[in-house]
């Protein structure tokens, strides 16, 4: 089971970046995936996560309207579209996937599998 991010940079406010995360087959094919963020000092949140299936997708509110996560079966691959860059948006990206039942798609101990984290900057 494999996640690996890409798509992280330095961009202005304003701009924007898409994040990409190459799962394994494994990882795509499990319940939900999200991506969660973690600045410095900070616990890490959740920003989107999307669901097998119909594709059922959750935005957290500091992101939503500016956000958008999909996902291409073909490629397993899900991305995270992000637009209207804030510098409050600088973090450590990370993706994940397999949500543990019973817990919000946004709790980062219920998930299972994570990647490595990109790095997103907004200055």
């Amino acid at each position: 089971v494999q996640l690996v991010e890409s798509g992280g940079g330095s961009v202005q406010a304003g701009g924007s970046l898409t994040l990409s995360c190459a799962a394994s087959t494994d990882a795509y094919d499990s319940n939900y995936m999200a991506w969660f963020r973690q600045a410095p000092e900070k616990e890490r949140e959740g920003v989107a996560a999307i669901a097998t299936g119909r594709g059922a997708t959750y935005y957290a509110d500091s992101i939503k309207g500016r956000f958008t996560i999909s996902r291409d079966d073909a490629a397993n691959t899900v991305y995270l579209q992000m637009n209207s860059l804030k510098p409050e948006d600088t973090a450590t990206y990370y993706c994940a996937a397999d949500l543990t039942l019973g817990n919000s798609v946004f709790s980062p101990h219920a998930y299972t599998t994570w990647g490595q984290g990109t790095q997103v900057t907004v200055s």
